[in-house]
């Protein structure tokens, strides 16, 4: 058995490997948070069985640029459903994305901040509560649009050993 797993793969680029290859990936690896949700591509992930895992799942890669709604983490609607739920805005948001079928991989380098994200297995969000996150989407990327990645602009020389 092989598997695969892609990163910022988009629907046509899924096209394009499922007529290709008799592998379908496990997981497609791609930006996704309340301010980007990609609903699209989520659906073309479900429909072949792939995993969605979101990186920047709490929505980090739009902090402080300029155009952005500001940190995800100061929403004011995450922030309601957060003290509904006795929670943080970044737990709201982890477990928004888990109770959606997604896998999560969020950043952090502090101790207490790791431990806050394992702690979201004990509390559900209601269906209003996860279609109030479901509206912040802005449909604004916040890294760089994959279509846009190319050799010339990110590629990397390997030499030979």
């Amino acid at each position: 058995m092989r598997a695969v797993g892609v990163s910022n793969f988009r629907p046509e680029h899924l096209g394009r490997l499922l007529a290709e290859s008799s592998v379908v990936p496990a997981v497609n690896q791609i930006e996704v948070h309340p301010y980007f949700r990609q609903s699209d591509l989520l659906a073309v992930d479900a429909e072949h069985g792939i995993l969605t895992q979101a990186w920047s799942p709490i929505g980090g890669i739009t902090f402080y640029r300029a155009g952005s709604h500001g940190s995800t983490l100061e929403d004011a609607t995450i922030g309601k459903i957060a003290a509904a739920h006795g929670r943080t805005p970044a737990q709201v948001m982890l477990r928004w994305h888990l109770q959606q079928g997604r896998q999560v991989i969020p950043k952090s380098v502090t101790p207490s901040r790791i431990a806050e994200n394992f702690d979201v297995f004990d509390f559900e969000l209601t269906g209003d509560q996860s279609g109030a996150i479901d509206a912040l989407d802005t449909g604004v990327r916040g890294g760089p649009d994959p279509a846009a990645i190319t050799r010339e602009t990110f590629g990397l020389q390997i030499p030979e050993a």
